[in-house]
């Protein structure tokens, strides 16, 4: 079946049974490899991209659900926030493995687009249900705050 939607800024026709995850077809059909398999239960974060603004956990989001929406993964996300929290995870040396950070981003860049000051308690809302195996959970949170710095200018 046909799905239409918008992926990374580029209007896109899948044809696709409509209960294959979201995951599967950015890296599988479409070769998009950022976006990362963790738990296949939405419960690692790893997976994470934007489904009309708002992040979701790909391998729990099946592409019939996304007919005419707006998906950005990593490869596309471009705002000052994505720039901002880039910046800021260099500057901080946020990734160790790296594997979970895709998802951590992705995740971060919704928080300081809606919460352009984020506190710590809203940082850790957010965040919550991204694991990182690695427990660079401080540096992520001081990346968070960084970002927001930045932000302000």
């Amino acid at each position: 079946m046909a799905i239409s939607l918008t992926l990374n800024g580029e209007a896109r026709v899948i044809d696709a049974d409509p209960q294959t995850p979201l995951l599967w077809i950015l890296r599988d059909t479409l070769g998009l490899t950022g976006t990362k398999f963790g738990c296949g239960v939405a419960q690692c974060g790893a997976c994470t991209i934007h489904l009309d603004g708002t992040p979701v956990r790909s391998c729990q989001t099946f592409l019939g659900d996304a007919e005419g929406a707006n998906i950005t993964t990593i490869e596309g996300v471009e705002s000052p926030a994505a720039t901002a929290i880039r910046a800021a995870w260099t500057e901080l040396d946020v990734p160790q493995c790296g594997y979970c950070q895709s998802g951590q981003i992705m995740a971060a860049t919704a928080l300081l687009t809606e919460t352009p000051k984020p506190t710590d308690d809203d940082i850790d809302a957010a965040m919550d249900g991204n694991v990182c195996r690695c427990a660079t959970y401080a540096r992520i949170r001081s990346a968070i705050h960084l970002a927001a710095e930045k932000l302000e200018g």
